[in-house]
Formats: C-alpha cells, structure tokens, sequence
C-alpha cells in the first residue's frame, strides 16, 4: 500500500510538473522539449530529487510514446504517397548517411577508440531522432507543410536503414560468425519488408477491419493493433518504430481521421513521458569530462544535417525557405543513438562511448527544437542582408539607369521564393 501510494505521488508530480512546463513554453511561444528533458535530469541517476517506484512506469510509457508519435505521423499520409516519396528520396537517404555517419566514425577513430566504436559512434551521429522531430512537427503546425513528405521520407529511410545496420552492429559487438549475423540480417530485412507489403497491398482490408462508428472500439482496435505489430516488429530485431509507422499508413479514411482525433491527447501524454525518460536516465556527472568533443560533434553534425535537408529539398524542388525548415528539423538525435550506444556499453567496447554519446544526444535533442524554428528566419535575415549589400555595392559601381537590372539578378541569384 505505503508504495502504491509512493508511486501515485510521483508519477503525479511528474504529470503534473510537466503540465506547468507546458503551460511555460507555450507563453515563451517555443517547444517544451527541453524543458521535458533537463525536469528528466532533476529526477533522474545524480539529480536533484531521484525517482523511486515510478521508474519502471515511466520507461514504459516512454515506449509507448515513441510508438504513438511515429503512428500519428503515418496517419498523416497513405501507403502511396510513402512508395512514392521513397521511390523519389532514397538518394536522400544515400547522402544523409554519408554526410551523418562519417564525422561520428571519424571522432571515434581519433579518439584511439578502433574500429568497432567507429562503427557504433557512425550510427549515432547518423540516425535523427524519429520520436523528437515527429513532436516538433506538430508543435509548430507544420505536418501539412511542403517539405514535410521529404523530412518523413528521410526518417523513414534511417529507420529501414536500422533493420540492417542493428544486427550488423551487434553481431559486431558480440564477435559472432558472419552466418549467425547474415541469417539475423535477413530475418530483420524480411519482416520490415512483410510489414510494409502488407501496410501498401491491404491498407484498406485493415482500415475496415479496425473501423467502428464507436469511439471506443477504434480506440481499442487502432491502439492494440498497433502495440501488436510494433512489439512483433521490435522481437523480430526491426525498428518497434517502423511497426508502428507503418500501421498508420496502413489506415486510411475515415479509420485514420477517428485514431487520429481519438489519439492525440494520449500521444501527447506518452511523447512528454518519453522525453522525462530520457532526462531520467542521464547521469549530470557523466557529462562534464566529454562536453568538448560531444559539442564539437554536435556543432558538425548539426551543420551536415542541416546540408542533408536542403538538398534534398531542393531535390523536390521545394521553395528555398522550406528548405531550410527541412534542415533545420532533422537535427535533434534521440532514441536511436541512445539504444545504439548502449549495445555498445553493455558489450565493454569503449567505458567513455557511452557518456559521450549521452551528452551529444542532450546537446542535440535541445538544440534541435530550437534549429527547426529559427533555422529558416535566420537563413532568411542573412540572405536579405547580403543582398543588400550587394545591390548597394552595384549601386556605387554602376550608372543609375544599372541598378534595377542588377538587383534583379542578385535577387535571382539568391533562389528567395
């Protein structure tokens, strides 16, 4: 009884506590992200206050966070738009590998960390968090906004992208033979493409399948069928994300539109515990020794994202401001990279990975909110000033009758929608 009572009033305070930091980032018209996140360090290993019985609640309402952020996103689009988009952006995907995972193989290799860490560090600087950019999106009213398709089609590809790099990595930690970490491979390539199969062939048969002109029975329908697949999908080494992701685009009409009202309020209950979650598993001691390379990580890696959205933007033949929203988006890391990481601790392949990893995660998860709202105005402010400035220096070096013609061309030439 006496823990029963212990775990109501803290699981309270937290609900509670987070309802009021809310309420302030709303007033400071910003996303509360990281306010999630640093109440997660007050509560969490070496903090202020740390949590007791509520722990293991917690970690499974951060779970099930993830699993309904990424099933909203997929109840925004249909099975063709994500073949399509997929189709079209895997190039996309092809340059944010390259541009993300290389400064992370890189700093490890420099570190004297050897090859294996630079494998694991190269998937954490790689994969953007899924989870955190699916609540900015919403946050900030941009899920109907043109360059959405392309960021989504991005995370969807690192999130595939995880059904091979997993089993490579940890039949790299484990130091198991090729056949056992080919015959895992495989079985993680199969299910992920089963899953999606089945969500672009019988999207429909599964809408009317779920589909009830009763609030509570879709509720019951959509949450359980989606808990359902995601948990098959993560016992059979695929992204529990993915699963999840894929259910959504599975569902259509008016299916879709019902989880979609029916489901909000508890995704954003769930997304705000997953962001607690995190905190609460971040030891503050664990940060000062590597803040200097996670920062200076983080600084590359959130300039080669950024690089990696406004190309492939640009590729879709975006407007310039969206391209830089797009950039701007993918920068925040989160649960990937941690559960990447920590496959790596767990084996004892490098005791300073692991802490490292955290505090660029941190770093990156608060900054990233941050780089998906003033990203574009601050691109656009500066494009405006040196236009500016070189039509002012046109103006001095040619006759008046000149200028407009030049400044046209600047203007031209900067690409401003």
């Amino acid at each position: 009884m006496h823990s029963s009572a212990v775990f109501l009033i803290e699981f309270g305070a937290i609900i509670l506590g987070l309802g009021l930091l809310g309420r302030l980032a709303g007033r400071l018209q910003f996303s509360p992200i990281p306010l999630y996140l640093l109440a997660g360090l007050a509560f969490g290993e070496g903090g202020l206050l740390p949590l007791g019985t509520s722990e293991e609640f917690v970690a499974i309402g951060a779970e099930i966070g993830v699993i309904l952020l990424l099933l909203m996103l997929g109840l925004e689009y249909t099975a063709t738009d994500l073949v399509s988009n997929l189709k079209t952006q895997y190039p996309a995907g092809l340059v944010d590998a390259a541009l993300n995972a290389l400064p992370g193989a890189a700093m490890a290799l420099l570190l004297g960390w050897g090859p294996v860490a630079a494998v694991v560090l190269a998937g954490v600087t790689w994969i953007s968090s899924s989870g955190v950019i699916a609540k900015v999106l919403g946050d900030l009213e941009r899920l109907g906004n043109r360059e959405t398709p392309v960021i989504l089609s991005i995370l969807v590809l690192e999130d595939l992208s995880m059904a091979v790099y997993l089993p490579i990595i940890t039949a790299l930690l484990a130091g198991t033979s090729l056949a056992a970490g080919s015959a895992t491979l495989a079985i993680a390539l199969g299910v992920a493409g089963l899953v999606l199969f089945v969500a672009v062939r019988y999207g429909r048969v599964i809408s009317r399948f779920v589909s009830s002109d009763d609030p509570e029975k879709l509720l019951l329908a959509v949450l359980g069928l989606t808990l359902l697949v995601a948990g098959i999908a993560q016992q059979l080494q695929v992204s529990a994300a993915v699963g999840a992701f894929l259910v959504g685009i599975a569902l259509s009409g008016e299916a879709a539109e019902g989880a979609h009202n029916l489901l909000s309020p508890l995704r954003d209950l769930f997304a705000a515990v997953f962001f607690v979650f995190f905190g609460l598993h971040t030891d503050p001691a664990s940060i000062p020794p590597v803040i200097l390379p996670a920062m200076a990580l983080a600084v590359v890696t959130a300039c080669t994202k950024i690089a990696t959205g406004y190309w492939a933007a640009k590729r879709a033949g975006i407007s310039v401001k969206g391209r830089w929203r797009a950039g701007g988006t993918l920068v925040a890391r989160g649960e990937f990279s941690i559960v990447i990481a920590g496959l790596a601790v767990t084996a004892g392949i490098e005791p300073s990975l692991g802490p490292l990893a955290t505090a660029y995660v941190l770093i990156l998860v608060i900054l990233g909110p941050l780089t998906a709202r003033w990203t574009e105005p601050l691109a656009t402010a500066l494009t405006r000033r040196r236009s500016a400035s070189a039509d002012s220096a046109t103006g001095s070096a040619v006759p008046a009758s000149g200028g407009p013609q030049e400044s046209a061309k600047e203007q031209d030439s900067t690409g401003r929608p």
